[in-house]
């Protein structure tokens, strides 16, 4: 499977080739040559990368047209750009091919997908930064969905691509790398013994579809801050899971554009668009008691009957919100990188809101929240109370007990590396230290993102 991939990657050299002739004629496809060095790539997302003069359209409108412009520039609408092509524009940039060193080590770490201890930041350095398209192509014909659903390849591939080029590389944290490692976590969570068995493969497919575009064309801020600065997602959307519905519906339109599914009958595919969105939605940090609270009512009464679409579609919602925010439970070297990255992202957010005078939201003060407080109140209040429930449905499975064990050993790193004037005062949760944590994450939940 991986070699016909490569071999679709050759493919795709002589299609865009051909693509450069025939392009005024035909949308086929949207998958760009990288940039030369100095030369910003291009990018499909539905807007830029957040600026606050395109945010602030009233205090900023001499400076950036008049607020048709702005709405056409932060629009959630996705449209063909012209092409560089018909503008003149050759790219003489050459293709990042890897030498067969690089593709055998990522063969490799394909064959141990399932395995827990995936280093996804590796991988995504071995596949040259195209470890989601990668993942998903082998992950789909690893379950046997593109015989099952008589998916074309190239056009799988274009999707694909499509999605990959919609995360911002910009975000430290909410970009394709991400998107990827939220996809293997959840195919390991489609592998366990009490799932598995009664799912479907239209569930596995939306499960590894919802996983892949759950965060796509992030703007790298948050929900209050699309909100306080009257964002026209967050009128559209009327402030109420404003991201996750713009990560949805950004999805949809590439699959449309993609026609990817076009050959299905128009009753299944308004299904998985529909059910697309319920997962998705699903992530919106703000419904995890409302999650929480019915997966523990489930396993109390032992009413899950997975036999059940309904039951199974709310255990993938569970399962995505799992592989959403595992990674405390993950070995310590890549939870500790991704709980900079994440904080990194806050501290930008901050340091943005201070340069043009907005309070500082919460957990995006570096001055005041440390990485390991922000860390060890996620885990406490969010993440611990939601693992042991799935660790409940699971039966304690050894992935499960895996998990906790990771999130047990990297919580006490994270304490350990607190400042030492919150260490003075105690470790045992009933002192200022335990306050501080669960403040952090109350304001998490305010947020609408997860660390």
């Amino acid at each position: 499977d991986f070699c016909l991939f490569m071999e679709l990657c050759k493919f795709e050299c002589t299609w865009q080739c051909f693509q450069a002739f025939v392009g005024i004629f035909c949308f086929l496809g949207d998958i760009r040559l990288r940039g030369q060095t100095g030369v910003p790539a291009e990018r499909r997302g539905s807007y830029p990368f957040i600026d606050f003069r395109l945010l602030n359209s009233t205090t900023y409108s001499g400076e950036i047209g008049t607020k048709k412009k702005v709405k056409r520039l932060l629009s959630f609408q996705r449209y063909f750009h012209a092409s560089r092509l018909l503008r003149g524009i050759i790219p003489q940039a050459p293709l990042h091919l890897l030498d067969e060193d690089y593709l055998g080590q990522a063969r490799h770490m394909l064959s141990k997908v399932g395995m827990w201890d995936f280093d996804i930041f590796l991988f995504d350095r071995l596949t040259n930064g195209n470890s989601l398209v990668t993942l998903l192509c082998h992950l789909f014909n690893t379950h046997g969905l593109i015989h099952h659903f008589k998916l074309d390849m190239v056009t799988l591939h274009r999707f694909l691509v499509m999605v990959q080029e919609d995360y911002h590389s910009q975000n430290p944290y909410h970009n394709a790398v991400h998107a990827a490692d939220v996809t293997q976590a959840m195919h390991c969570y489609l592998k366990e013994p009490k799932l598995a068995s009664f799912l479907t493969p239209l569930d596995i497919m939306l499960g590894l579809l919802a996983a892949a575009a759950h965060d796509v064309d992030h703007p790298g801020v948050n929900q209050p801050f699309l909100i306080k600065t009257n964002h026209h997602l967050a009128n559209l959307y009327q402030n109420m899971s404003v991201l996750e519905n713009h990560h949805w519906r950004s999805t949809i339109g590439m699959l449309r554009e993609s026609r990817l599914l076009a050959h299905l009958p128009k009753e299944m595919t308004q299904d998985i668009e529909q059910q697309l969105g319920s997962l998705i939605l699903a992530t919106d940090i703000n419904r995890q008691n409302e999650f929480l609270t019915r997966l523990k009512a489930h396993l109390h009464n032992k009413d899950l009957r997975l036999q059940d679409a309904q039951d199974r579609h709310f255990m993938l919602q569970i399962a995505l919100k799992c592989a959403d925010i595992c990674n405390p439970c993950r070995i310590w070297e890549m939870s500790k990188q991704w709980s900079e990255r994440v904080c990194e992202e806050f501290y930008r957010q901050g340091e943005l809101e201070q340069k043009f005078e907005l309070e500082i939201s919460p957990l995006c003060n570096q001055q005041k929240d440390s990485i390991p407080s922000i860390q060890i109140g996620f885990m406490s209040y969010i993440v611990e109370p939601l693992f042991r429930e799935w660790a409940h449905f699971t039966g304690n499975s050894t992935l499960s007990e895996n998990m906790l064990g990771h999130l047990a050993h990297n919580k006490a790193q994270w304490k350990s590396l607190l400042p030492r004037q919150h260490r003075s005062r105690g470790s045992s949760g009933s002192g200022p230290d335990h306050d501080h944590a669960g403040q952090g994450t109350e304001s998490e939940e305010q947020e609408g993102d997860s660390p």
